[in-house]
């Protein structure tokens, strides 16, 4: 099952001019579908809008969103629904044109399929020797720009591995080259600032928020490699995987019994409970 949407037309195609491919210039939101709605739809609307913005790139309005993402999943109970926003076809040279026409593009893809073992016991996971680059203007958003991912997830072959942790240049733990990380010391859930790099993901937003209203204290804080090895337990988070609990970490192993899995379960549950379409 593959499908598109560009600027409202099926069609798989786009112009060699597009600055989304000559340069990155543009922004993506990766959404979970199941019985044919969307999950954590106005998280990731309001991480599009406010990616847009900082990159001075319009934003489609949500009902067009809206209305085309129903069109393009129409009769498809579960798949993954990406929303790809680009600057739009320019000319040569890196500064923007005043009357560019940005891109927009939906497309419908397969869930990915993970064993569900690693939602259960969990994940073994390793450090990645690419860094992450420090751009204040670009942290947190969801741009284009994934080259350094590229470079860490072509570090490891082995399937049984199923993520990386990268860090920034100062070796500060930032997160998985595609999610984010959280660990659980002393009662508190700690989870990486994004002062200068990573992404600002919606599933992590969802965490913080239902883990504050469960009464566990909660911080985004610096976090260091010694930080991981103190930790009583780590895990993963996006919104496609959920939660996956670590149960390795490089070469040590972590009981997974010590992190909150009840409280994990139901944050996934409603994570992945279908939105209205109209939610936003």
């Amino acid at each position: 099952m593959a499908a598109a949407l560009v600027n409202g037309r099926s069609t798989d195609r786009v112009s060699i001019a597009d600055r989304g491919l000559a340069y990155g210039d543009g922004l993506f939101e990766t959404v979970a579908v199941r019985a044919g709605r969307p999950c954590l739809w106005r998280e990731h609307l309001e991480r599009l809008e406010l990616g847009a913005k900082r990159l001075g790139i319009p934003c489609p309005p949500r009902e067009l969103l809206r209305e085309e993402g129903e069109r393009l999943i129409a009769g498809t109970l579960q798949c993954v629904l990406k929303i790809l926003l680009t600057r739009g076809p320019g000319g040569r040279g890196y500064r923007p044109q005043s009357d560019a026409r940005p891109t927009r593009i939906l497309s419908c893809s397969e869930a990915p399929e993970h064993p569900l073992a690693w939602r259960r016991r969990g994940v073994a996971v390793t450090f990645c020797a690419t860094p992450l680059g420090e751009n204040p203007s670009l942290a947190g958003v969801k741009h284009l720009n994934r080259l350094e991912q590229v470079l860490a997830r072509s570090e490891w072959s082995d399937p049984d591995i199923a993520e990386g942790i990268m860090c920034d240049v100062r070796r500060r733990v930032v997160g998985g080259t595609m999610s984010n990380l959280f660990l659980l010391a002393r009662g508190c859930l700690t989870t990486p600032r994004l002062d200068y790099c990573g992404i600002a993901g919606t599933m992590r937003r969802r965490v913080l928020e239902s883990a504050a209203a469960a009464g566990l204290e909660t911080r985004e804080a610096f976090v260091t490699r010694r930080d991981l090895a103190a930790a009583d337990g780590l895990f993963l988070t996006n919104a496609l995987i959920g939660i996956w609990p670590v149960r390795r970490l490089g070469s040590t192993e972590l009981d997974v019994g010590r992190l909150p899995m009840e409280l994990m379960d139901r944050w996934c549950e409603a994570a992945f409970t279908p939105d209205d379409w109209r939610v936003a």
